[in-house]
């Protein structure tokens, strides 16, 4: 498979087949697979070809597997499968452009700290480069998704308030999966929640979409229908910090057809994507490169304002929290529409086992009215779903991240320079991420 995938997704000798010696950790019934043989597999000694029928395996299965980073992929992604994640590339992308499509980018904040730390400028001037650089080579627009993600929390603030209420019911109307409500944003948790834990976790986890897959929507109703253009002629392309995203915006769950008055009798069995291709940071250094670009010395374009929450100085009109600021901004809401309670200046999270968990309290008297945690990890994420299962987790509300310090460390992210620690590296993007959000308003919250 291309180089162009994480590590994870990088698979030698690719066949149809699991062999003798990929032994995959994920089973076909969703449960961990033993060391002993695979059912019905015989293997020819001369050419390890398997007779049997091809064990069905499919991305999502893949995606489960990721967020336990100490293994190594078992090589259970199909040929046929490989064609879909082609689609996530940068010739693909390239390939686009050339046949005339309408190309559409939406950027993420925390790619913009990546590029940002990587050049030594600030995400403002990477925002109006990058605009400069996709337009030079045919893109119609860019926006960035940090809009999309203000709409997520509104949702997800909603949500939350309506789940909270429900819990504090006493009659046949109370659900008992109600708290805690735990954030959907991260493709590897949701996969690995889907295939490893099913109904014990899924009615936990929040039914609002991601910030990629908001956009994606967005883009393909509200712009195209803006533009006049027909959603099946324009590629979007979103720029992520994570290789996850790639297999996100691949799920059947984010697949629509065309409204039936905009419909022709060929449409009929057409289905569009929200979310065409995925680049990473990493990606879009890498094409910066091929396409031999001075990337410090580009002159800087005005943004796109059809769909942007960035000012001219660069700040977001949003909230903090390099991974979405989900138990940050809900935690504000909750405290004022819930008890009345106004809370003003940064909030202080503490850490319980590391500093990839932490938690937040709102206490009145002594009691303990809202518990949140931020759960960053595998390790940390295994502890969280245990409590949960045996009914011991006191937490209202979860955020939860797959990769260690969550969204800015995603794999997709450009690497540490030679002689940099990736700690350092955190240092530096937790600044460049947050000098975005120096000068935001919160003002937005009290129309929720």
């Amino acid at each position: 498979m291309s180089e162009k995938f994480s590590a994870t997704l990088r698979i030698g000798d690719l066949n149809d087949f699991i062999a003798p010696s990929q032994a995959c950790i994920v089973s076909l019934k969703g449960l961990k697979a033993t060391t002993t043989k695979p059912d019905k597999v015989e293997v020819s000694a001369s050419r390890m070809q398997l007779k049997a029928e091809p064990v069905k395996i499919s991305l999502k299965d893949c995606l489960a597997c990721r967020p336990a980073f100490m293994y190594d992929c078992s090589g259970c992604v199909t040929s046929a499968e490989t064609v879909m994640l082609e689609k996530q590339s940068l010739d693909e992308f390239l390939s686009n452009i050339n046949k005339g499509k309408v190309v559409i980018v939406s950027l993420s904040p925390q790619s913009r700290a990546s590029l940002a730390v990587h050049f030594g400028i600030s995400p403002l001037k990477v925002f109006k480069k990058l605009t400069t650089f996709f337009k030079s080579m045919g893109v119609k627009a860019i926006f960035d998704t940090s809009c999309s993600r203000d709409l997520t929390l509104i949702e997800a603030c909603n949500e939350f308030i309506a789940r909270y209420r429900n819990s504090q019911l006493d009659n046949e109307e109370k659900c008992n999966s109600s708290v805690p409500m735990i954030s959907s944003a991260c493709p590897g948790w949701i996969c690995y929640a889907e295939k490893q834990h099913g109904s014990y976790i899924l009615p936990y986890i929040s039914s609002v979409k991601s910030p990629q897959q908001m956009i994606g929507s967005i883009v393909k109703h509200h712009i195209c229908q803006k533009l006049g253009i027909r959603s099946d002629d324009v590629y979007h392309v979103t720029v992520m910090p994570c290789y996850d995203k790639k297999l996100e915006a691949a799920r059947e769950d984010f697949v629509f057809q065309l409204d039936s008055a905009n419909k022709t009798p060929e449409d009929e069995a057409h289905r569009i994507t929200e979310v065409d291709s995925v680049l990473t940071s990493g990606e879009v250094l890498e094409l910066i490169q091929m396409k031999e670009v001075d990337f410090k010395s580009l002159e800087e374009s005005p943004l796109d304002r059809m769909l942007t929450n960035v000012n001219e100085e660069g700040h977001l009109f949003g909230v903090s929290g390099s991974s979405g600021g989900y138990a940050e901004t809900i935690f504000r809401h909750a405290a004022k529409i819930l008890f009345g309670k106004d809370i003003e200046g940064s909030l202080e999270f503490k850490p319980i086992r590391n500093s990839d968990f932490q938690e937040l309290t709102l206490e009145v008297e002594g009691k303990t009215l809202l518990k949140f945690a931020l759960c960053y990890g595998f390790r940390n994420l295994q502890n969280v779903v245990r409590k949960i299962k045996t009914g011991k987790c006191d937490y209202h509300f979860l955020e939860i991240m797959a990769c260690p310090s969550g969204c800015l460390n995603g794999g997709g992210q450009i690497k540490p320079k030679p002689g940099q620690s990736p700690k350092d590296l955190i240092e530096l993007l937790e600044a460049a991420y947050q000098e975005n959000e120096g000068k935001c308003s919160k003002s937005w919250l009290r129309g929720i």
